[in-house]
């Protein structure tokens, strides 16, 4: 026994973060990789409204603190750009519409139909996270950076722009670029 163990014993504490980590990213690669081998149309959707049956809470108390460049944070920000989107989407509409004219070539990698209404928008984040699934996960990154890339350009270019709102929004889409790129090369987590 170690001096002092029977007080840290006692302490009542959150989980070693060190396992929510490794637990973080178990359960990422169980749905990324098993999702991806069975392309069952009922696991797609079941994906998809993960947040919405397990609350972005509890998703985020497991995968909020993973980095950019695992499965883990992949999700995290996959599920936290859909939860916003539907949140918002007047607001997602309207910084998309101001930003695909400035950034054709991400308009047309995200996917998003033409024009882009808040019920479009909807769809297209959905038909995104069922690419976990049905998909490849590097496509799925690649849509979703894209995505993030334009709304970042649209809201540079609205009257008024919030720079620390624009400049977060352009982080998203460069870590899931990157996540992206990586997953190509050797694969994530």
């Amino acid at each position: 026994m170690t001096p002092g163990s029977r007080l840290f014993e006692s302490l009542v504490g959150g989980s070693d973060p060190a396992q929510v980590s490794e637990a973080a990213e178990r359960a990422a690669t169980l749905l990324v990789r098993g999702a991806s081998r069975t392309g069952d149309a009922e696991i797609a959707e079941r994906l998809l409204h993960l947040a919405d049956t397990e609350g972005i809470e509890a998703i985020a108390e497991v995968w909020a603190g993973s980095p950019a460049d695992s499965l883990a944070g992949c999700l995290w920000r996959l599920y936290l750009l859909r939860q916003w989107v539907y949140a918002d989407p007047l607001a997602v509409a309207r910084e998309f519409e101001a930003g695909r004219a400035r950034a054709q070539v991400a308009r047309v990698v995200a996917g998003v139909a033409d024009p882009p209404g808040p019920d479009e928008l909807k769809a297209m984040v959905d038909q995104v996270l069922r690419g976990i699934a049905e998909g490849d996960f590097a496509d799925v990154l690649f849509r979703a950076a894209a995505f993030a890339r334009v709304v970042a350009t649209g809201r540079a270019g609205l009257p008024d722009p919030t720079g620390p709102e624009v400049q977060r929004m352009l982080t998203l889409a460069e870590q899931l670029e990157s996540a992206a790129h990586l997953e190509l090369r050797h694969g994530l987590g």
